[in-house]
């Protein structure tokens, strides 16, 4: 008895991104950021704190983020004031600002016991002698948000490299200087990650009554 050639059946195929929110993550807030620096002082988590600075300062993306060495940012006994790093994405330089308050919070966590003999300033505790891992600050991100009641799923570690960034264009309105500060190599990059037209058009919407 012949058996009939059936159809192959082919497993249907998911896009990558069902069921995820995608988009751009929003930046934090000026009172979103002191709300996750108390929380973190009170805990006195030094490592999370000085981590959560960092981030707010340097505009860096994730991956160089963590990357980040001890010498990078600590030398001659002192933390600098400026730093500058390599950006993995472009392989060009960039370079930051470490405020008050972020060195002071570097200053603690590097003199931690734990951080004896690191070259990583976020050294994993789970990998020595290597760093954290992206999915690892991911997930501390969602902590710290999720923290102040805040929904996870609308920020991710780019709202961290966006957060001063937007706060600077909107006092400033200088996008030359923020293109040059996140390190982008075009303005519509600057433009299009800082959401300008839309945020320009809506402000002139705004104001016109009809």
């Amino acid at each position: 008895m012949n058996t009939p050639n059936l159809p192959m059946i082919i497993p249907p195929r998911y896009a990558w991104n069902r069921g995820r929110i995608i988009g751009q993550k929003r930046p934090l807030m000026p009172k979103h950021v002191w709300a996750i620096r108390v929380r973190l002082e009170l805990a006195e988590n030094h490592r999370d704190l000085a981590l959560f600075n960092m981030a707010v300062d340097s505009k860096l993306r994730g991956c160089d983020l963590i990357c980040l060495k001890v010498p990078d940012v600590y030398t001659s006994g002192r933390i600098k004031e400026r730093a500058s790093v390599v950006q993995s994405k472009t392989g060009k330089s960039v370079q930051f600002e470490i405020t008050e308050g972020t060195r002071k919070s570097l200053r603690e966590w590097i003199g931690h016991p734990g951080m004896t003999g690191c070259d990583f300033l976020w050294p994993s505790r789970f990998h020595a002698p290597d760093h954290i891992s992206t999915r690892q600050y991911s997930r501390l991100v969602k902590d710290w948000v999720t923290s102040i009641g805040l929904e996870p799923s609308d920020y991710g570690t780019h709202s961290l490299r966006r957060t001063k960034a937007a706060q600077i264009y909107k006092k400033t309105g200088n996008l030359r200087a923020v293109q040059l500060l996140l390190g982008h190599t075009k303005m519509d990059s600057t433009v299009r990650y800082l959401g300008v037209e839309l945020e320009d058009a809506l402000a002139i919407s705004e104001s016109v009554e009809i």
